[in-house]
């Protein structure tokens, strides 16, 4: 770091996102990246857009706030559009987070939160997730603090009811508390019935997953008006202009043809539940994923040495080097075509391991 590094963040450990390697071209299942590429009208609109960039685009975010609002069954007051999930995360721990109102969030999760804590300098509690990797609703009756609950979680993919998630809200009626449904369009149920019933609730979405535009940072918040304007006037406080002319134009585009969307999710559903059934084929253990990923062990092999097995056979799976979770790898779904791959190298690796006696946990 350089002489000019505030010391505030000398302890400061970022987020690691996931690998893009340009060495070779790769099968890549580690980013949890939608398999399949928007509508053709998405790529149009951003294009068509593009001979006004030399404008400003609107800070409001109106039509895509109304075209989304409309297809959520709510109103625009109700939302809030931003520069993908992570920046209204970001802007959840500074609004509703503080030196006296810490924030809570379970041990094993999106890594994000812990650093939004740090970076944003408010205390944050992690409650550990029990030995099968769930969440206890129990532990977060009464958390005197600032809920953070990615639902699907990750990296486990598993999913809270939204009968465990009221009885949080009810529980905690003096605090905020944000469900993260990043994953929920793949198999989870959606809070978002429950925002005009308990105002201490924020639910957070992305159209990075199931809307396939990972690559256009457009996230949303939902809740009820008072809260969406906490978080306006934080947004407003750091980039008013946080959604560009391009992504405005593809998501408004992506909404009107949502149904496409939803045929997508159904299809990677379904393909995620044969990649389950081929992986316990082979002997692997499985969290009950709701997302577009699985969250695999081999009892008879290392985690690590399976990714970096899968990776030298050019598919790229995410591996966590935290204790709990070492032994597992968290594997997007991603085509058809690209789970046969990855079951075609999973036999063959775990053949050869076989041969040569396996290897040490």
């Amino acid at each position: 770091m350089s002489r000019f590094y505030s010391e505030k963040f000398s302890e400061l450990e970022a987020y690691v996102p996931g690998e893009q390697p340009k060495d070779q071209q790769y099968i890549k299942l580690n980013t949890n990246e939608n398999a399949y590429p928007p509508h053709p009208s998405v790529a149009e609109a951003a294009a068509a857009e593009s001979a006004r960039l030399h404008l400003y685009p609107d800070p409001e975010c109106r039509e895509l706030r109304e075209k989304l609002a409309e297809r959520l069954g709510l109103t625009p007051e109700e939302l809030i559009l931003t520069n993908g999930s992570d920046e209204i995360l970001n802007f959840a721990f500074m609004a509703f987070c503080d030196s006296h109102i810490p924030a809570v969030f379970p041990d094993i999760t999106y890594g994000f939160y812990p650093v939004f804590a740090r970076v944003d300098q408010v205390p944050f509690r992690v409650i550990p997730l029990q030995e099968d990797l769930t969440v206890r609703k129990e532990d977060y009756l009464h958390a005197a603090g600032t809920i953070f609950l990615a639902n699907p979680n990750a990296p486990t993919g598993i999913a809270l009811s939204r009968a465990e998630i009221e009885e949080i809200l009810q529980a905690n009626p003096y605090n905020a508390v944000i469900v993260d449904e990043a994953y929920v369009d793949f198999g989870a149920e959606s809070c978002l019935p429950l925002i005009r019933e308990y105002d201490n609730l924020l639910v957070v979405q992305t159209f990075s997953k199931s809307r396939s535009m990972a690559g256009g940072r457009l996230g949303f918040g939902a809740a009820n008006p008072e809260i969406i304007r906490d978080l306006d006037t934080v947004r407003y406080s750091t980039n008013p202009y946080n959604l560009d002319r391009l992504t405005l134009a593809a998501g408004i585009a992506c909404i009107e043809n949502d149904e496409y969307n939803v045929r997508n999710c159904r299809k990677i559903i379904r393909t995620r539940e044969w990649t389950r059934k081929e992986l316990e084929r082979l002997g692997f253990e499985m969290t009950p994923s709701r997302a577009n990923f699985l969250f695999a062990r081999h009892p008879g092999m290392r985690g690590e040495e399976i990714y970096l097995k899968l990776k030298a056979k050019g598919i790229l799976v995410r591996h966590f080097g935290t204790e709990r979770i070492r032994d597992y790898n968290r594997i997007s779904i991603g085509t058809e075509e690209q789970m046969e791959a990855l079951i075609q190298a999973l036999e063959k690796i775990l053949k050869k391991g076989q041969k040569t006696g396996g290897t040490e946990k």
